[in-house]
């Protein structure tokens, strides 16, 4: 071989060399090219870009950014996605990757993230919880055996309005549902009311508790941003949430002990057919698969009620404060009950399918005011590749649902109240369509979704089929105050008052 073939295959190979490596290196920038964001401040990041209502910012932060976004939050590394499309890709089809979630301080009080079946791994302790709940708890026909009792529920709810109508006085209709959904879960759980038109101390002292314990699981927690903190409790969250839980555990171990006494002597026992018979029932007939320990039962039954009761009330007043703000709208829902209902025939659960117009209206209501506008956060368990950009293993992921219901590129007029839209399309809330998912998506998904969705359209329909309604105070619908208070659910910052009028 001459000089001039050796130089030849000696640059050859060196170039080959050289292109080798610049492609491995423009692979690894690819590959460890975080989503673009705003820059952190030294040690806390980018906490204070949050606010006072983080849905918001973070919208704000998406339209320089886009639909996938990197913050650092204190020591938390976290993607913020805020795109249908992007929402599918990390719900959907990354859901293996996507599954586990990133828990708050505030959920380990009592060691409930152990136990719940919001937090837990997708392992067989959740596997059994989800399945309980799509077989016993929220099926077709546990609600279907458990409807009279709601039924019952709602007519106390008329009949509070009603006594409010005849005595022509104003009051909150967020705590008069807040009431009714409170005793709808509890009563369909346990057969019983915990929460009583003529306050008791027992009664009080339990709203009170769970009114604690939404406000305090909803603070910004730094302990959270900086988990070396944890031990320390600096703004005493943890101690605080194992105070409530204690409480609310104490109250559901006596429900349960009691239902257990009752049935063991036979005497005073009556089949109730609600949920903890259901679940008392497996383990009496020794169903391993769906058996529960007295400590799962406890902590599922607190997963029940905090899911259920601040969404659902919270869903209702903001549907009753859209057609208050939205007059001719309101008259439209009507119109549609009186041609479905005959006059003095009661809205059942079933009547809800021939509702269109009341299925879109609460869709709307959705859209623009979802129960949890992040979502609930998740835990990315091992790098991957989301639109061209690295998501790093151990990252905090959160949807914003809040974004990409008021996303123009998606609806239009995108912050009116327009139900109309619904009757247009084929769009659900049942985790298939990405444009609306305020319930979650994948494994994931809410499993009370079935419950929900009977509840916030009967109460509404019968509260819209009952009576007249106007705002309190002579407040004129332009003047509402539509403004959001950012916590574990988005609630209204401004209490809804109303007056009512029976319609008959």
């Amino acid at each position: 071989m001459n000089h001039q073939t050796l130089l030849l295959v000696v640059t050859f190979a060196s170039a080959s060399i050289l292109i080798f490596i610049i492609r491995k290196v423009k692979q690894t920038q690819n590959s460890t090219k975080l989503p673009p964001g705003p820059n952190p401040f030294p040690i806390i990041g980018n906490i204070l870009e949050l606010g006072k209502n983080p849905h918001k910012a973070l919208t704000k932060l998406s339209k320089t950014y886009g639909p996938i976004m990197t913050l650092k939050l204190g020591t938390l590394t976290t993607i913020v996605i805020s795109s249908p499309q992007l929402a599918k890709q990390v719900l959907q089809e990354n859901s293996q990757i996507f599954s586990n979630r990133v828990v708050s301080d505030a959920i380990c009080a009592l060691d409930h993230h152990k136990f719940s079946i919001g937090t837990l791994p997708t392992l067989a302790l959740w596997k059994k919880l989800r399945k309980i709940c799509a077989t016993q708890v929220f099926s077709t026909k546990m609600l279907d055996s458990t409807k009279i009792l709601r039924q019952q529920k709602l007519q106390e709810l008329l009949d509070y309005v009603n006594e409010k109508s005849n005595k022509g006085e104003v009051f909150d209709i967020g705590e008069a549902v807040f009431n009714t959904v409170l005793n709808s879960i509890s009563n369909t759980l346990f057969s019983i009311d915990l929460a009583h038109s003529t306050p008791d101390e027992k009664s009080q002292e339990f709203k009170k508790i769970i009114g604690s314990f939404m406000e305090e699981a909803g603070k910004p927690n730094v302990s959270d941003f900086f988990p070396i903190l944890r031990p320390f409790d600096p703004q005493g969250v943890h101690a605080k949430m194992t105070s409530y839980m204690k409480k609310l555990c104490d109250i559901f171990d006596g429900i349960i002990e009691k239902r257990i006494s009752s049935r063991s002597s036979k005497v005073d026992y009556v089949v109730c057919n609600d949920v903890l018979d259901s679940l008392l029932n497996n383990n009496h007939v020794g169903e391993t698969t769906l058996e529960l320990t007295r400590n799962e039962m406890v902590h599922l039954f607190l997963d029940l009620f905090f899911a259920g009761i601040d969404t659902t009330s919270n869903t209702i007043e903001w549907t009753m404060a859209e057609l208050l703000r939205n007059p001719g709208k309101l008259d439209k829902a009507r119109k549609e009950l009186c041609q479905v209902m005959g006059k003095d025939e009661a809205i059942e659960e079933s009547n809800i399918s021939k509702l269109p117009y009341l299925q879109a209206v609460v869709k709307e209501t959705l859209r623009l005011h979802p129960p949890a506008p992040l979502s609930i956060p998740r835990k990315c368990d091992e790098n991957v590749n989301i639109s061209g950009f690295n998501v790093p293993k151990n990252a905090q992921i959160l949807v914003n649902l809040w974004a990409m219901g008021r996303d123009p590129t998606i609806w239009e007029n995108s912050n009116m109240f327009k139900p109309e839209r619904f009757l247009e399309c084929d769009i659900n809330y049942k985790g298939n369509n990405f444009e609306l998912i305020p319930f979650g998506a994948g494994k994931r998904i809410c499993p009370g979704l079935p419950l929900a969705h009977r509840n916030v359209h009967l109460i509404v329909a019968s509260l819209l089929c009952n009576f007249d309604w106007k705002l309190a105070d002579g407040l004129k619908p332009e003047d509402m105050n539509m403004d959001e208070q950012f916590g574990l659910t988005l609630r209204r910052i401004q209490t809804l008052r109303v007056q009512a009028t029976s319609s008959t």
